[in-house]
This record gives structure tokens, sequence and C-alpha cells, in this order.
């Protein structure tokens, strides 16, 4: 599959990404046709229907538009039909919070910046840090982006939002601030050390894997300062690296961070796996390779759980388990997870490490109980497999708190989210059948539209059921009302 080629902006009516419970992913406006007066002769005397000609009147008027107005909408699922005279409309009523942010240029990966502001945020405006990089059109104009999102406010629900007399914190535009640092070539991936804070007296290391295949490490703790106290400002050298992976013979996508120490691992199209490390010498970055993939290493990730375990995916169709302790550099465990097709994406539960999910370029997307698998070239069965999306699935990444819940992207333009938890009796399969939701897996709860050609999506650790997701069409912060 091939992630870096520029796609077409296209224009999508509804851009904010419908959605609703039971993977309900918008609703349909009809244009209507005139209606005779639905209040003709019914008044008896002068009397009443002067009253009713003025405000009264008014308010059955409009009541009578809104009866009309939703008889005209109806649910549309994924693959339904539009016809002439409808349109895609969001429905804010599934969601908390929607924004939608245009960047200078599309992010083919961003990564959210863990930040000193506080776990479990639940007050509104909410308030992040994020990090982009870019896909321009001219190479010497690229750049990673380090923003602060903030006065990100509550999506408004008119019938109980009208009853609120304070709704200062309720549907009004973000502010979206950046710092930039310029960089040669395209950035095929991006990552935030988990261990970094915006606290100015601690090093905040990002890391970034550039189309020159150059693994590029900085520190950005001047620019999230910078953001935080704008007087505060970035010289040109805080722009330069730390440290360089001049390792890689060809570009790649695969990058992660320890979540235990200062250790960043890069796979590359060429099959090769790096590791770099902090050292009190300084960074270092090994000179020989993990090298079993026999195809181009997508996504690489750390165990949750394990200080010297990884795992990695590839165009080879398998996952791999590894230890860096090997001294062979070869993997312990082999899945032919995605027979003949490119494995994507990879995603280590961190509430259950036994469990990982794989989403690969047919639409598919597996999840595997690691501690059934053995060491073998044979096909795996997976505890779990879903064929939803469309195409290529791009992005998935499993709840940080909800050890049930996972989010997937596609390059069919949709974003899901599930609840793989949820099992029905034969009372409740057969009334989603006479609801002609048969097709619809039960465990898909939730379908975010209006962004095309998604790459990338991450949960916010810090504020719950806070999704941000990149595409050629920008940025999406997201909550919705189903987790």
């Amino acid at each position: 599959m091939s992630k870096r080629a520029a796609e077409d902006t296209q224009d999508i009516e509804g851009k904010n990404g419908p959605g609703r419970r039971e993977a309900v992913s918008g609703t349909v406006d009809t244009e209507m046709g005139n209606f005779e007066d639905a209040y003709e002769d019914e008044f008896e005397s002068e009397n009443e229907y002067l009253e009713a000609d003025g405000k009264e009147d008014n308010e059955m008027e409009e009541a009578d538009e809104e009866e009309d107005a939703s008889a005209a909408k109806s649910a549309w699922l994924p693959g339904g039909v539009i016809n002439e005279g409808e349109q895609l409309v969001v429905d804010p009523s599934a969601y908390d919070m929607l924004h939608n942010m245009q960047v200078k240029w599309p992010f083919l990966s961003l990564d959210v910046i863990p930040d000193a502001l506080g776990e479990e945020r639940r007050s509104w405006p909410q308030e992040m840090y994020l990090a982009g990089g870019s896909q321009a059109i001219n190479n010497s104009e690229n750049e990673l982006t380090v923003m602060k999102a903030s006065h990100l406010c509550r999506t408004k629900h008119d019938a109980e939002d009208d009853e609120d007399s304070d709704n200062s914190d309720v549907e009004d535009d973000p502010i979206l601030e950046h710092r930039s640092i310029p960089t040669k070539g395209a950035c095929n991936r991006i990552r935030a050390s988990p261990i970094s804070t915006n606290d100015p007296q601690k090093k905040s290391f990002l890391a970034s894997f550039q189309e020159t295949g150059k693994v590029h490490v900085w520190d950005i703790a001047p620019h999230l300062q910078s953001l935080k106290s704008p007087g505060n400002l970035v010289s040109r050298n805080q722009n330069n690296p730390v440290h360089t992976v001049n390792q890689h013979k060809t570009e790649g996508y695969a990058l992660d961070w320890s979540p235990f120490e200062y250790s960043l691992l890069s796979g590359d199209c060429a099959n090769e796996i790096y590791l770099t490390r902090a050292t009190n010498a300084g960074w270092q970055t090994e000179s020989s390779p993990f090298l079993d993939h026999t195809g181009s290493v997508e996504d690489i990730q750390w165990s949750p759980n394990e200080k010297t375990v990884f795992s990695s995916c590839s165009c080879d169709g398998t996952f791999r388990i590894w230890d860096v302790r090997n001294q062979k550099k070869t993997s312990a465990l082999t899945v032919n997870a995605h027979p003949g097709v490119d494995v994507n994406v990879l995603s280590w539960n961190p509430r259950v490490p036994y469990l990982m999910a794989t989403g690969a370029d047919n639409g598919v997307f597996n999840v595997w109980d690691l501690r059934s698998l053995k060491s073998s070239s044979a096909v795996a069965t997976p505890v779990a497999s879903f064929k939803w999306h469309q195409a290529a699935v791009t992005s998935i990444e499993w709840h940080p708190k909800e050890e049930s819940v996972v989010a997937v992207a596609g390059a069919d333009d949709q974003l899901s989210l599930w609840d793989l938890s949820v099992e029905l009796d034969p009372e409740e399969q057969a009334s989603r059948a006479s609801e002609g939701l048969q097709d619809v897996p039960p465990q898909l709860m939730f379908v975010h539209m209006g962004q095309s050609a998604i790459k990338e999506l991450h949960w916010h650790k810090q504020i719950p059921g806070t999704i941000v997701s990149t595409a050629q069409t920008g940025l999406n912060v997201f909550k919705t009302i189903t987790f």
C-alpha cells in the first residue's frame, strides 16, 4: 500500500462528520414540496384567529416546520443510497464535542503530546497539545508543527442547551496556535514520547520519520513553553534535532517510543528495524537491525507492560513479537495475521496486554489473543475478525481506559468505534433484523464521517472519550455521546 502519495482534496458536504449510536453515521435531508395550511378552518372566532395570527401563530408555524423537518430526516448507513435532492448532514446530538480545524498542509501523521494539565479532564472548554508532520507540495515548505488547541467547547444540543442560563462553554470556535520546525521532505510518521510533558524544566521529545529516510529526535520543550507563554520565542538553533538516525537505507512509516524510558524503535520499507536509546553519553542507535520481516515494516509498538518487548507488522502479511535482549535480533513469535495482504497497522491493548489488534489493506481488522499463539508459520485464528471498512485500514487504536473499545480508521473515509464486549441474544438479533440492521455488526457502536482520506487517529489519554484524527481535509477533534 502507498501511504505517502497525496490524494486530491474532495468536496464533502457535512464536513464535520455525522455519527450516531448503532452505526448510524448521519441523517438525510429530503427536499419537501408545498403543503396545505395545516391550520386552515381551525379557528372558530375572529378573536381566536387574531390571537393566533400573532406570536402564537408563529410558534405553531415553527413547530410545524420542525415536525416536517424531522419527518424529512432519516438515518443513513455507510454504503446506503443518497437520492437526488438528498444530502448527508451532521447529527449534532450524537456528539459531546465536534471541531474541524484546517491546517496549512495536510498531515500524514499526528500525535497527542502529553501535558501537565491533569488527568481525567471533563470540564469545558478543553485544551490539548498536538504535533503533526506536513506533506507540502513543495519539499522546501515541509515542517513539523507543534500545536496548542484551546477553547474546545461542547456541541450545542438545542433542547437541553436552550434551558441553560450559562452556555458560555457551548458551540464556539476553537483556537489553534502553533510553532513550526522546518524539515527536509514530507513527514511519514510522528510520535511524541509518552513520558514527556510540557513542563519547561523537563525534556519533551518528539520523533519524526521523514521521506528522506532520516529519523530525527527533537526536544520540543521550548516550543511548548512558547505556546504557553507567547512572549518566549523559539531560537533557530532550538529547531535543530538533538539526534538523527542515519542507519535506514530508505524511508519508513513505523515509529514508536517506549512507555518506560527514552527508547525509540523505527522500521523502514527495506524490512529493517533499528533501536535508538538515550544514554549518559547521549543518543545512540544500534548498528545492526532487527531483520526477520520479508516486506516493508508498516507499524511498530512497544509492549504496554514488558519493558524489552515490542511488536511489528509488515507487508509480508505477518505481525511479529520481539525481545530487544535477543542478541540475534530475531523475532520470538511470527503470526500470519492476514495472509497475502499488507498488514498496515497494529495496536496493543493497554488494559489487557495479551490482546492485539491488526488492520489490513483489504479493510479487515482482527483481534488476537497472544496467549493462544505459538511460534509457527501456520495461519493463526483471531478471536474476532471484522470486515466493515470498504478500503484499507489506515489506523487502529484501543481505548486507553475501556479494555473492549477500539477505534478504526479506513481509506473509505470512515472512522468506526467498536465495543467488542457486546453480544446479542436471539431476541435482540431478531429485533435488529426487523430494523434492517442485520448486516451491521452489533459491536459497531458509532461511525464518524466527513473527512477525506483519513490517515491516523488517536484517543486523548487525558480527556476521556476524545479522539483526534488527521486527514487530507484537516483535523477533527471530537467526543461522542456513545463513549
